[in-house]
């Protein structure tokens, strides 16, 4: 208590009082009688504390086993309406940016409507010349009337109730007008001459702006290549030229080192933000980018900064090198590498290998600490976040994500080491909570092409890699006047009101809102570590060609991932530095961060660090499995490791793959092996008979449930049994379509594992819940649900296409059928009378409104200009309805399976049927002219460039059935 008194005075300014004292002054009499004062009333103050604190925690202990129940109460509410920050969220391209107050309100209001909870401002190329007459009028990056759309933006948002994430700065990579060629970014040049006999005197390669030759050497050379041995540094040079040594023969080379600059201008930049890509390796160069366009943009949020700042992908190609790399490189690795340049860039076996090595790691490291670190840190200072897709060039490692308070990645491949994936992986290693991705890029082009099964489709595959907050790709701004179907991104789906299928974005939404909601609680249940050899990776960098990822990705190859999905596991990424940061070994288990990994897999592994090898060797002693696939590691890292370093590599190795570990295992054929060893060393987390490749699954775990999220990830249905690794829990299907919940069927459990029957239509997914206090189905149940009885309702539908006056439809037929219609894009209404019989409302029945199977189609030939997925299946309903009953509500329809529960709202005799269907933009593009952009490339330049204009065709839409009320027991 005394210290604890102590402790308080301090924080209060008063020095509590010591035992001896000096002799006393009237004015430290003052103050000393005041420290007792002081004192007296801290000690009243804990008088009453102590005995409050014992009694609240006699209660919490009383409470404790009702509170558990009641968690999972909450989790339940939560789920059916979950909380706003869950929702999804919209890059919005501000194009020009040409904008003004009363379209952005417009839009953001609209956004709101759709369960859309933010966005990200992002301005980009203009779409349209200005125009007094038209209104459109270009407002410069930065200039003062663009900072003051944003200030109104950030004002507006806030009274909505509406995240603002800023893009600091225009198009990507960050860079612009702003950055001189001296803080642009840098590559390392090599001039190659080759020499005749005769040659004396060779003249020195131009030296431009913003470059530095910082090397010469003259080689002998064989074929296409430099002999090693050969190689010499040259020093005489004079007036721009070289002189060249005496007493060489055959055929030569001079190489010329120029530290240079890649000459990148920022891609897709707004007016006002043209220019050089900024060096992300050079820290003056980053701060004064901060100063110059950072803090110009905050001027427009006063005390109310963004909710994150966004850096979008790390696109720098060719980026790797920086003005002082060589004294860096010297400070960090120990040695010199002017001497060793040539080994750099040329093929000298394994001293090329180290030494790429070395200077792949340093690349890494100048982008952690001058970069990121310095983006962080201001965000800091602004009382932001740092949200970054830190991947690609300069040298991002997984590691690097230590920095970024928002990780965020990109891509739907689920089965790949996707920077989705390193991005999750990266969250779950630092404890962040919630990981972004960029989703939708490309959908089924061209813009407006994309449905929302498309759009579900994707959003699942992102949910499989751990994401829990998507951020759509995206939401065009449309100046007002511009002729339907407005403004579009070149490479994006488009999901604002413009596409008819709008109507069902509030269930759309929903449906992802409930599902990010769900992913974010409790911790991530992988089994599995997969360790990222970046020694590897960096070692096989070559000049120009420095891409973490793309390295790793190659690495891995395209085996490893989809055999620990498809065997019944779930995994995250890990690397050295990671390891080093949040890593320990407890027992049996590899602890990164707040997650126990029982399985570690070294993939083709050849460099590593002697260091790491003991930490797996101390895993391996608790229990804990590892396993080694392809190759067994050789050596140890780096151009400085000796011979002894790499002999204990390679010994530590042998010890543990060719040892009688039963926990350590070595795989050659991850194909045919990998799978089969890992079933035997540990039960799956997800057993499915048969076998399904294409549901893939998430597992969170809470201190009351386990949570599965399960998708089926191809255009055929799949019906299996699914077996869980859990024990003395019950489960339940909860509905993210619907947020209801009911019991599910077990039918296997044993003393680790409870089995239930899983059936999944196309694109579709489930979540099943585990749980002590989830109620058990009575018996005599059954999930098993048989057909009762059908009532057709197929024809004779009353339809009205926008303002016209409404037509009978005799049989379901496609909009595109009739020439009238065939380029309507729009919300259509079927209306439709019938009289039900009486026998067929009953008790215990559920009567579904059910509009037919779709059909699969053929994936279309890969693209190189489309990287994009899209749902190879094609529905009865083309594209989205919205089902009313006797004038209420009962659904949307917009994926498999096409049925809405409508069984509340029927009535025997006569009911009034009424739909609303919505296509997509993509009918109304193709019998009108697409825009003209030559006077505006003219103008601005080409600055994009329209994609998949060849496939503007209109498509099928419209109702096509049959269409029958199915009434089956419940």
């Amino acid at each position: 208590l005394w210290a604890l008194c102590c402790r308080l005075l301090r924080k209060l300014g008063v020095e509590p009082l010591r035992h001896s004292k000096p002799a006393l002054t009237e004015q430290t009499r003052k103050r000393e009688a005041m420290k007792t004062r002081h004192l007296e009333q801290l000690h009243s103050l804990l008088r009453i504390m102590i005995p409050l604190a014992l009694l609240c925690s006699v209660s919490a202990s009383t409470q404790r086993n009702s509170a558990a129940n009641q968690s999972l109460t909450d989790l339940k509410r939560m789920f059916q309406n979950p909380p706003p920050d869950s929702r999804i969220m919209m890059r919005w391209w501000w194009f020009g940016p040409s904008v003004t107050k009363s379209e952005i309100e417009r839009e953001m209001r609209l956004m709101k409507e759709g369960g859309i909870g933010g966005f990200e401002v992002q301005p980009v190329y203009p779409l349209a010349l200005d125009s007094v007459s038209s209104g459109i009028k270009t407002l410069p990056f930065l200039s003062d009337e663009f900072i003051d759309a944003l200030r109104f933006t950030s004002e507006k948002a806030r009274e909505l109730g509406l995240r603002f994430d800023l893009t600091l700065g225009s198009g990507w990579p960050y860079g612009g007008p702003q950055v001189s060629v001296n803080e642009a970014a840098s590559r390392l040049r090599v001039e190659r001459v080759k020499l005749m006999q005769s040659a004396r005197r060779v003249p020195v390669p131009s030296i431009a702006n913003g470059e530095k030759l910082i090397g010469v050497f003259f080689a002998r050379t064989l074929g296409k290549e430099i002999v090693p041995e050969s190689v010499r540094e040259i020093d005489d040079i004079k007036d721009g030229v070289v002189r060249l040594p005496e007493g060489f023969d055959g055929s030569c080379e001079i190489q010329f080192f120029i530290a240079s600059r890649t000459g990148m201008q920022v891609k897709r930049p707004a007016v006002g933000g043209e220019g050089f890509v900024l060096d992300h390796l050079d820290r003056s160069a980053t701060e004064n980018y901060l100063k110059k366009v950072g803090d110009r943009l905050m001027q427009a949020f006063g005390d109310q900064p963004p909710h994150a700042i966004f850096c979008d992908s790390l696109e720098v190609y060719n980026s790797d090198w920086s003005s002082d790399f060589l004294e860096e490189f010297h400070k960090r690795r120990g040695y010199d590498l002017k001497p060793h340049l040539p080994a750099l860039v040329n093929d000298f076996g394994t001293k090329s290998v180290a030494i790429r090595r070395d200077w792949g790691k340093t690349l890494t490291e100048l982008l952690n600490e001058r970069f990121l670190a310095t983006m962080r840190e201001w965000c800091k200072r602004n009382r932001t976040l740092f949200r970054i897709q830190d991947y690609g060039v300069p040298a991002a490692a997984l590691s690097s994500n230590a920095y970024a308070d928002l990780p965020e990645g990109e891509g739907s491949q689920w089965k790949s080491l996707s920077s989705t994936r390193w991005a999750s992986s990266a969250s779950h290693l630092y404890g962040r909570r919630v990981t972004s991705s960029e989703t939708w890029t490309w959908l089924h082009s061209p813009s407006f092409r994309a449905t929302p099964l498309d759009v579900k489709a994707e959003a699942d595959r992102h949910f499989l890699q751990g994401i829990n907050q998507l951020i759509g790709h995206g939401w065009p701004y449309t100046a007002e006047g511009v002729e339907y179907p407005g403004w579009r991104f070149y490479a994006a789906g488009v999901f604002n009101e413009k596409n008819p299928w709008w109507i069902v974005m509030p269930d759309l939404s929903l449906y992802m809102q409930r599902l990010s909601f769900l992913l974010r609680q409790g911790r991530p249940a992988n089994d599995i570590a997969i360790y990222l050899p970046n020694d590897d990776a960096w070692a096989n960098f070559t000049n120009g060609n420095t891409n973490m990822i793309e390295a790793l990705r190659e690495r891995l190859g395209p085996n490893l991932i989809p055999r620990v999905l498809e065997a019944g596991y779930n995994f995250d990424f890990f690397d050295d530095d990671s390891a080093k940061q949040v890593g320990r070994i407890e027992k049996d288990a590899l602890i990164l961060g707040e997650n126990r990994y029982k399985v570690v897999i070294l993939p083709s592994v050849e460099r590593i660090q002697p260091e790491t090898l003991q930490k797996l060797r101390e895993f391996t002693r608790g229990g804990g499995i590892l396993i080694a696939t392809r190759l067994r590691p050789l050596a140890a890292p780096g151009f400085q490791a000796t011979e002894a370093d790499h002999q204990k590599t390679a010994d530590l190795a042998r010890s543990l793959f060719d040892g009688a570990s039963a926990t350590c295992r070595f795989v050659i054929d991850e194909t045919g092996e990998l799978a089969s060893t890992l079933t035997s060393l540990l039960r799956p987390d997800v057993a499915l008979s048969p076998v399904a490749p294409e549901i893939g699954f998430i597992h969170r775990s809470t201190a009351e449930a386990e949570i599965y999220f399960l998708a089926n990830t191809g255009n055929t249905p799949h019906k299996t049994k699914a077996t869980f690794r859990i024990e003395g829990m019950e489960p339940e299907w909860w509905d993210s379509m619907t947020g209801r919940s009911k019991p599910a069927t077990v039918v296997a459990r044993d003393a680790s594992a409870i089995s239930v029957e899983l059936a999944l239509e196309p694109y579709e997914s489930r979540i099943l819940v585990f749980s002590r206090h989830a109620r058990p189905l009575q018996s005599g149940t059954s999930a098993t649900e048989t057909q009762q009885a059908e009532f057709d309702l197929s024809a004779d539908w009353q339809v009205t296409f926008g303002n016209d006056a409404p037509v009978k439809m005799n049989s379901l037929l496609s909009w595109t059928d009739d020439e009238n219609t065939r380029y309507y894009s729009g919300v259509v209404t079927y209306e439709k009378r019938f009289n039900l019989p009486l026998n067929f409302l009953r008790e215990g029945v559920r009567i579904n409104l059910d509009f037919g199977e779709g059909h699969q189609v053929s994936a279309a030939p890969p693209s190189s200009r489309t990287p994009g997925m899209r749902a190879l299946f094609e529905g009865p309903v083309r594209e989205a309805a919205i089902v009313i009953v006797n004038g209420r509500r009962a659904g949307a329809v917009w994926c498999p399976p096409y049925s809405v529960d409508v069984g509340e709202l029927l009535k025997s005799g006569e009911n009034l049927l009424r739909i609303e269907v919505g296509n997509t933009a993509i009918n109304h593009m193709a019998g009108h002219a697409l825009p003209d952009y030559r006077l505006l490339n003219l103008r601005y330049g080409e600055r994009f460039q329209p994609q998949d204009m060849d496939k503007v065709q209109p498509v099928t839409s419209g109702l096509l059935g049959p269409i029958r009320l199915i009434s089956k027991a419940r």
